[in-house]
């Protein structure tokens, strides 16, 4: 539900509630979690929510409960962090989504299915130009808009007494005065009304891709979980396509398929990577010819058994860390689920029939669809396709701009290389990190 204008606000807010509330002080957060002994502290924005984590010695839950609760009531929100933190989101979006292969179809894809208006239009990243005209007011708004506690929801797994912890609980949020939750305008569903093709030049890129996108079902939705074997049948381990592709033929040196399952709307998802001299037009045939197949004469029950085997595998596999199953925890919770939904979740795939697979894939999968084709660019025009997808600098200058700035803090540079291991640094010793936090 970002507003027409801000777009990458919710993730420019993720980083914004790291820079310090009123009893911890301004850039302290990082610094006491370190002083416990913390360990992968992070942060991460999806089209869906931003959450917040972190793993603490269960001797220290109450020190991780009482900065969750300094934030959430009391975050500081100053115009130099805006300001420090907007350029690191912005050189985040340069490093991880302007100059890697492949990356310039995800915006085409998005504003190929969603028309303006749609919150998914824009990546969570944000645009450049509605980050830099961001105001301490519109921070200030969006805090006070969506960071009440009748909007948040908090798992808590681990060593601990349960009693004990939701007495810790209360005792610091319990205070906050009572709160609405903000009202969350839902989106039309869309509807291609034609094929959509693009042919992209990427001057990035070394390789060729063929990249399908459908509109599907959201979360839960009728077809959803349908739609997770159809991709499993096309391109798991023995999959349909994979096979065809990479084995057979030899045209492809990856191929993959997903479904995203967003909450308003979900994407259906077909990658090929292809190998050097395949041929683009074969490949995409092989793709239509088992779309096809699947669409029109089934699955076998063997695929059918095998794909909901390899969901279950994947499922149980995500229960092994604490971390992993906190995090699945508080996915249902914040979905509206109950919290022991895991066995509702595998039923889900258990009750999938032959027939429901071809439904299914014959519904979403031979409606219109977006087909991305990215081609390796000459070199002697990379310069001018990076100034006219907007881009600021090549890869030169970015360089040259790197020298030319301080180097940034450990967490703050793992962020620049990888977003989705935002903040993720083993703690320093208590003296070790007095030094590091005072040199800056």
């Amino acid at each position: 539900n970002e507003r027409a204008g801000q777009s990458g606000y919710a993730h420019l807010f993720e980083h914004l509630m790291f820079q310090g509330s009123k009893h911890t002080g301004t850039d302290q957060h990082f610094a006491i979690l370190r002083a416990i002994g913390a360990r992968n502290v992070n942060g991460t924005t999806n089209t869906e929510r931003t959450n917040y984590y972190e793993s603490v010695p269960s001797a220290e839950l109450e020190t991780a409960l009482w900065l969750e609760s300094d934030r959430m009531g009391y975050l500081l929100l100053e115009q130099k962090a805006l300001d420090n933190q907007r350029e690191v989101v912005r050189n985040e979006r340069r490093e991880r989504y302007e100059n890697i292969a492949h990356s310039r179809e995800r915006f085409e894809i998005a504003e190929s299915l969603y028309p303006e208006g749609h919150p998914y239009r824009y990546l969570t990243i944000g645009r450049h130009e509605d980050l830099q005209k961001a105001t301490l007011d519109d921070a200030r708004s969006f805090f006070a808009r969506w960071y009440v506690p009748s909007n948040a929801t908090l798992a808590i797994a681990g060593d601990f007494e349960t009693e004990a912890v939701k007495k810790l609980v209360e005792k610091w949020f319990g205070t906050f005065p009572v709160s609405s939750r903000p009202k969350v305008t839902v989106p039309l569903v869309t509807a291609l009304k034609e094929k959509r093709r693009q042919t992209l030049a990427d001057s990035v890129a070394t390789t060729s891709r063929v990249h399908y996108v459908w509109p599907s079902p959201a979360y839960l939705a009728p077809g959803d979980a349908e739609l997770d074997l159809i991709a499993l049948i096309m391109t798991g381990a023995t999959g349909r396509l994979r096979r065809a592709l990479t084995y057979d033929r030899q045209l492809a040196q990856t191929v993959s398929a997903y479904q995203v399952s967003n909450g308003f709307q979900g994407e259906f998802h077909v990658v090929a990577d292809l190998l050097p001299n395949a041929g683009i037009a074969e490949v995409e045939a092989y793709i239509t010819t088992t779309i096809r197949a699947i669409s029109n004469e089934g699955v076998q029950a063997a695929e059918l058994l095998q794909a909901v085997a390899a969901r279950e595998v994947a499922v149980t596999r995500s229960l092994e860390s604490l971390a992993s199953r906190t995090a699945i925890l508080q996915h249902y919770v914040h979905t509206g689920q109950p919290p022991d939904s895991i066995a509702s979740e595998l039923a889900r795939y258990r009750r999938i029939a032959p027939a429901d697979i071809k439904a299914t894939a014959m519904r979403v999968l031979t409606a219109r669809r977006v087909e991305i084709i990215s081609q390796p660019m000459p070199r002697t025009s990379k310069a001018e396709a990076s100034r006219a997808f907007g881009w600021e600098a090549s890869g030169a200058q970015l360089a040259t701009q790197r020298q030319a700035t301080a180097p940034l803090e450990p967490a703050r540079a793992i962020e620049a290389l990888d977003p989705e291991r935002r903040w993720q640094t083993d703690p320093p010793t208590a003296a070790r990190m007095k030094t590091t936090r005072g040199s800056n």
